[in-house]
């Protein structure tokens, strides 16, 4: 360090990256930690609190001592040390391996000062840095007595492909949803929970439809909050249902084509429940206004990423979470969020969504294509045959049971068509609503669990279609 950059920091005095120290190694190792845990700093040995030079003696010794120091923190820290005039300059740079301790207690650097960390500091410290992941941790609240019940446990072991015969607790052991001592965690928990807030106030999804561009005039409002699973299929069940649908006639086939690409929603709606910060009394949000669609992650990017790394590399902010959800089928491709809805977004031809990144929020923003100025007849791609875009904002499940529904299909096609990955969910809020209806019926109705059942529309069903259809046609001729 040369004499122009000591006077510079001699003349801002103290502060978060600068320490003044009068004379030996004395509570050095307190500085050396904090600043180590916090963004680095530099530490003048041979000036008072003042900023006036006194200087050291034997800086050769002093130099030695230091790095001893810095050795004997856990673990190790690397600093730099130069002399500059009568004063020792002692750097330390930002660290990789936080968090770090000397003595056995942990130091960060606040304001002008070091400080030792409380326990609750030392907690939150951990988190922030991905060295503890909250789903791994356990969930007091959950009853292994009360919470585990026989349906619940059927529901998971199905969806988990859990074999019949093993045990619950031995399969949960296994999947790491227990801890050692036997309790559930925050992951088991939400995967297991008939409401999700009682075990996480706050880890639950608030949907909401908006009349314009803002937020004054609320045309619907839904919150969902069984477990994340069943959440996923529920959110997505209601958005869709906000979205604008375009028939689209080919080869005598009719079809239905949201206007955004719903693998692409369904990405961001999975990677809002998985990488959120379950700590954060904030929910999930999904927002559906009239000229966008919003979801809203509490929590930002988690440690060891920015902004440029999305597409690119992924940390789950809750691991445990994320690898039962890839198990579970929710979760389909490994660390490729972001680069796969860019890239179903460009194949389905609308724009790619706009990120938002703060320190507590993470926001995927997906402009919805202008319906005003598609009127009519338009091409979607080459292959598209003509398309009448405008449809009724509300699509119901059974509408969309019925509409993907050709010839006869088993319900496992028929779900796997809907893109639905919960089957509890499929038949509850899709299969059954239109058979009681009388829109569908089974091909084999007195044997309604035969492995051989299908599904078909009835008259009912056709003319509902028909009529869908008509009334929009109707709609389009105005």
């Amino acid at each position: 360090m040369n004499r122009q950059a000591l006077n510079d920091l001699l003349a801002l005095g103290e502060g978060f990256t600068t320490e003044f120290k009068k004379a030996g190694t004395s509570g050095l190792g307190r500085e050396i930690c904090a600043f180590a845990n916090t963004t680095g700093g530099v530490i003048l040995i041979g000036v008072t609190d003042a900023g006036e030079v006194v200087g050291v003696a034997d800086h050769n010794k002093l130099k030695s001592d230091v790095q001893a120091t810095a050795r004997s923190a856990e673990p190790p820290i690397a600093v730099e040390v130069e002399s500059a005039g009568a004063v020792l300059c002692v750097t330390v740079p930002a660290q990789h391996s936080k968090p770090y301790s000397f003595g056995g207690k942990f130091y960060l650097r606040e304001g002008a000062s070091s400080q030792q960390m409380s326990r609750q500091e030392i907690r939150e410290f951990f988190y922030c840095e991905g060295l503890i992941h909250f789903d791994e941790t356990p969930c007091e609240r959950f009853s292994l007595e009360e919470d585990l019940t026989d349906e619940v446990w059927d529901t998971f072991r199905r969806r988990a492909r859990i074999p019949a015969e093993m045990p619950p607790h031995t399969a949960l052991k296994n999947l790491h949803l227990l801890t050692d001592d036997g309790r559930m965690t925050h992951a088991g928990a939400w995967l297991l929970a008939r409401d999700i807030q009682a075990f996480s106030i706050s880890a639950d999804v608030a949907c909401a439809l908006f009349m314009g561009t803002d937020k004054v005039h609320i045309l619907d409002r839904r919150g969902f909050n069984g477990d994340v699973y069943s959440m996923i299929d529920e959110v997505m069940a209601w958005l869709l249902s906000k979205l604008n649908v375009a028939y689209i006639i080919k080869h005598v086939k009719r079809e239905e084509r949201s206007e955004l690409p719903e693998e692409a929603l369904r990405e961001a709606v999975v990677n809002a429940l998985v990488h959120r910060d379950y700590r954060s009394t904030a929910n999930v949000h999904v927002y559906v206004f009239k000229d966008r669609v919003e979801v809203v992650s509490p929590g930002g990017l988690p440690a060891g990423m920015s902004e440029s790394d999305l597409g690119i590399k992924s940390i789950p902010r809750n691991p445990l979470l994320f690898g039962m959800l890839h198990r579970m089928e929710a979760v389909e491709h490994i660390g490729s969020g972001i680069r796969r809805i860019r890239r179903l977004c460009d194949e389905y031809g609308v724009a790619e969504p706009e990120i938002e990144v703060s320190p507590h929020w993470f926001v995927l923003r997906f402009p919805r294509p202008d319906v005003a100025e598609e009127r009519g007849q338009v091409r979607l791609n080459p292959d598209t045959p003509e398309v009448t875009p405008e449809v009724t904002p509300e699509v119901t499940p059974e509408a969309r049971l019925c509409g993907v529904l050709q010839g006869e299909m088993s319900r496992q096609a028929l779900q796997a068509s809907l893109s639905l990955k919960d089957a509890e969910y499929f038949r509850k809020a899709y299969l059954g609503p239109a058979l009681a209806r009388g829109l569908i019926e089974m091909t084999l109705p007195d044997k309604p669990r035969s492995s051989k059942q299908r599904y078909r529309l009835t008259e009912r069903g056709q003319r509902y279609l028909e009529e869908r259809a008509s009334g929009q046609n109707d709609k389009n001729a105005r």
